[in-house]
């Protein structure tokens, strides 16, 4: 997912005595909100309860806020519920013709936040005709959260060895997967095994009909974008207008999506070494491989021991993945990791400790704002019915450490996430074709860290009309990412239904 808002979280705190300026853009917070009218059209078979239901809308800030009932289990529309919190952000005519669904990944991100900011993303012509429409998925956010560890119990899982070494290491690897599973099933019941992306996105049919919408406007980033063809597998001839942003291949096997991860990775971290060595100041030396052994021994380092920070909290090598893995999701924030690995180097594992806890979105005073580290491998198990053995994930180690000497090891026992999950899937990733729907429109960006450029080739294939739209250049996600191109092509298919040439690529 985007991380660019957390990280505005790190550059204030990092930024001492700085005076910050905040200018906030017309979100269209100012126009009158219009109650939606559920629309009439007839519901899925026994969601009819769903479908017409009765919303109170309120005023919450910059738009109107509400909860939507859903069935915990689609199966069983008569048995227990959920809720989902929805967030709109009326357009600034105050006249919007369409409702654009945003999702900004994760899985666990929240949509009610990402509203926000695409509200102010997104071009003037784009927000005089949308409402902007942010539905936290189900047990993420707002929208009655899968509860799991406790914030103490979650500092210890985050800052664990990701890549263990010997037996004793491995088992509490594992043992510490597990109880994270445990957790959500004891603290969250029946929902725990019913926060697949499947179930997701039939939620978010059951909101386009409460808005009155016949079809449905998406913009999903990273994540969002598997959420978004998840959609359109099942309601195809409802899709209208749809961009995934930083494509996630669904296609994918738990071995081949974390290969692809350690690709992604390892581009990024390289070209920011090979950024940062054209700097005098740059803690990496001279020259870029170099530079990424340092940074490799500099993991090696904190496994065998962590380093004191001036927080009182240790820096591990988990933590310290996580702090340099955050800022290779945007350009901007290179800046940060040269400052965090400058101070590491020096024995001081501060700024790198406060870029993790951005990544986690974990506060000064020990409490996580939003639950996406757990939500993630919830969504994640149960999308997937593959289960790696701990035999065949040692044997994949070499391969990924060829890939990446930086991510390699840590990734490779990242398959094994969900072999110790004990909440069985009952609703895998469904294949992605969306036959029938209209033209979608899938964005890859070319040394993008989280979701490498191969899987938005692969899922353009993949959609029966997907269009393929290529931003060359660093960072996760390409809209509102500063390419002129990129933002020409997005509004011009939101606001007039010009589609872009497929295959246009925007340096």
């Amino acid at each position: 997912m985007t991380k660019r808002l957390w990280i505005l979280l790190v550059v204030v705190a990092l930024v001492a005595a700085a005076a910050i300026a905040v200018v906030v853009a017309n979100d269209g917070s100012d126009k009158k909100f219009v109650t939606p009218k559920p629309t009439t059209s007839a519901a899925p078979a026994g969601l009819s309860t769903f479908y017409h239901q009765k919303v109170t809308w309120s005023h919450c800030g910059s738009g109107q806020c509400a909860t939507v009932k859903v069935p915990i289990d689609y199966a069983k529309p008569d048995g227990a519920t959920t809720k989902l919190a929805v967030k709109v952000i009326p357009s600034t005519s105050g006249k919007a013709t369409h409702s654009m669904f945003v999702n900004p990944g994760g899985p666990g991100g929240s949509a009610i936040d990402y509203a926000g900011t695409m509200a102010t993303e997104f071009g003037k012509d784009v927000r005089a005709k949308y409402d902007i429409v942010g539905v936290d998925p189900r047990g993420v956010g707002k929208s009655s959260p899968l509860k799991c560890l406790s914030d103490k119990q979650f500092d210890v899982f985050t800052a664990s060895d990701p890549d263990p070494d010997n037996a004793a290491e491995i088992k509490e690897f594992r043992s510490l997967t597990a109880e994270l599973g445990t957790a959500c099933e004891k603290h969250s019941g029946e929902l725990a095994a019913h926060v697949s992306t499947e179930e997701a996105a039939r939620d978010m049919d059951v909101v386009r009909a409460l808005l009155g919408r016949k079809t449905m406007d998406w913009f999903g980033a990273s994540y969002g974008t598997q959420l978004g063809a998840t959609y359109a597998q099942l309601f195809p001839k409802t899709v209208d207008r749809m961009v995934l942003d930083g494509a996630v291949d669904p296609s994918l096997g738990v071995v081949d999506s974390s290969l692809g991860q350690t690709t992604g990775f390892e581009r990024a971290v390289e070209s920011y070494a090979k950024d940062c060595v054209k700097s005098s100041t740059c803690p990496l030396g001279d020259n870029a491989d170099a530079g990424l052994q340092k940074i490799a021994a500099l993991l090696a380092q904190l496994d065998a021991k962590p380093m004191q920070t001036t927080s009182g909290r240790q820096l591990t090598e988990g933590l310290a993945f996580y702090g340099i893995a955050v800022t290779l999701y945007d350009k901007t924030t290179w800046k940060y990791l040269t400052q965090a690995l400058t101070s590491a180097f020096r024995g001081d594992g501060s700024t790198l400790l406060l870029l993790s806890d951005a990544y986690f979105d974990r506060q000064r005073d020990g409490s996580y704002s939003g639950n996406l580290g757990q939500v993630i491998y919830a969504v994640n198990c149960l999308d997937s019915s593959q289960r790696l053995t701990q035999s065949e994930t040692e044997a994949l180690i070499p391969r990924f450490e060829k890939v990446s000497p930086v991510f390699g090891r840590a990734l490779a026992w990242g398959a094994l996430g969900c072999t110790d999950w004990p909440i069985k899937p009952t609703h895998p990733q469904l294949k992605i074709s969306a036959d029938g729907a209209p033209p979608i429109i899938v964005i890859g960006t070319t040394r993008d860290p989280a979701t490498p450029y191969e899987w938005a080739q692969s899922l353009a294939k993949q959609l029966s009309s997907g269009v393929l739209l290529t931003r060359v250049g660093d960072g996760h996600t390409a809209y509102g990412s500063g390419n002129s191109c990129i933002t020409k092509a997005v509004d011009a298919y939101y606001v007039s239904d010009t589609v872009p040439k497929d295959g246009l690529v925007c340096k």
